[in-house]
């Protein structure tokens, strides 16, 4: 993954102890398991054997891509957001022009992202028509359901 992201600092010390957990807790447990499979007889026909070594390489490969995800990471201190115009981790209240409703949502990277939590991410289709608005502009976002117009009516920190 070559791609920067921009995460707050408590997102990337999540990632961080996420990857010590990975490394210092699920790794061992793998290894112990192929162990135990092994001692079981001919590695030939033994499937739970096969399902360790197939478990242990999807936890090294989770790893291998956290690590390049932290190592792409740059962390944004939100107290110097510019909130002139949406940018992430901006809050931005939308009005829907047809239904002329209105949501408000932080604009926020892939791996914080939680739409419940009023969370959107920046790559999201809404993410991406907003971004780089200003107050009282309009966004044509081309959704799965047809253009959505949104107007952006607040931008806050």
């Amino acid at each position: 993954m070559s791609d920067i992201q921009y995460v707050t600092k408590e997102t990337l010390e999540q990632m961080k102890s996420e990857l010590q957990r990975m490394r210092t807790v699920d790794r061992p447990a793998a290894s112990r398991a192929i162990a135990d499979a092994r001692e079981k007889g001919d590695l030939k026909e033994n499937a739970e054997y096969d399902a360790a070594k197939e478990s242990q390489g999807l936890l090294e490969a989770k790893i291998a891509a956290l690590e390049g995800s932290i190592a792409n990471i740059r962390v944004i201190d939100e107290s110097s957001i510019d909130i002139s115009k949406v940018s992430i981790l901006t809050k931005v209240t939308l009005t829907n022009m047809d239904t002329k409703k209105q949501v408000t949502y932080k604009i926020v990277s892939e791996k914080e992202a939680d739409l419940k939590a009023g969370k959107i991410s920046v790559t999201s289709p809404i993410g991406k028509g907003i971004l780089g608005k200003v107050v009282g502009d309009t966004a044509e976002i081309q959704a799965p359901a047809g253009i959505l117009k949104f107007k952006i009516e607040n931008i806050s920190a």
